[in-house]
């Protein structure tokens, strides 16, 4: 029986179609990967930083762009040997936490100063404040005098005042430390590190925070 073997036009037709097959799947764009999921606020988390409507001058919503989830005010497993009622601020991770009873503590996302002027130690609340009046330091105004000088006397309290709706003194030894806990009207600046030393919150956070603890309170800066 005689096999009949293919002719070379026809292996050098078989030839080239293999080549081009193999080129388009080299060539190929690769499948398109899935966007990484967007964290997203729930509406209830979201409620809890709404426009205030009972307060001296107004507190505007904080836009959902603003609100990253891991800075959102929530109840955390927190073990410490700090007692329930002490406050205690990682300016590392920029959390400060409430300290609660049964290893938990209310977590608040703050903003901090900036490397070298940030404080650190235990301090004292000897003061609070509704809609503080604000004065820069000398430090800052020597720092940045086209920026703070004109304030040298002093900013009322209003929705415009860095220092935002509440403050809290904090004093070290009976001495005025200069470092307030405070809220601010630039919550896109919680989780950074920004500010002059102080520790600023959200202005709901801070409202929230300010009703939770009285004067005397302790307060640890890591």
């Amino acid at each position: 029986m005689t096999v009949s073997l293919p002719s070379a036009r026809s292996v050098a037709a078989f030839l080239a179609l293999a080549l081009s097959v193999g080129a388009c799947t080299t060539v190929a764009a690769p499948p398109p990967q899935a966007a990484a999921p967007v964290a997203m606020v729930s509406p209830a988390e979201a409620e809890r930083y709404a426009a205030l409507t009972n307060e001296k001058f107004h507190v505007p919503e904080v836009a959902l762009e603003d609100l990253r989830p891991r800075n959102l005010r929530q109840l955390v497993d927190y073990q410490t040997t700090h007692q329930p009622g002490t406050v205690v601020v990682d300016p590392r991770k920029r959390f400060l936490y409430l300290v609660q009873e049964n290893g938990k503590a209310l977590r608040y996302g703050v903003g901090v100063g900036k490397e070298g002027l940030e404080f650190q130690g235990t301090a004292t609340v000897e003061r609070k404040a509704q809609w503080p009046r604000w004065t820069p330091t000398t430090d800052m105004i020597k720092r940045e005098p086209d920026r703070y000088a004109k304030w040298a006397g002093g900013m009322a309290g209003g929705d415009t005042n860095p220092l935002g709706a509440r403050a809290l003194y904090l004093f070290k030894n009976g001495k005025d430390t200069l470092y307030r806990i405070h809220g601010t009207n630039e919550p896109s600046t919680i989780g950074e590190a920004v500010s002059s030393g102080c520790i600023r919150m959200m202005n709901q956070d801070v409202i929230d925070l300010y009703n939770r603890i009285p004067a005397g309170s302790k307060v640890v800066v890591l």
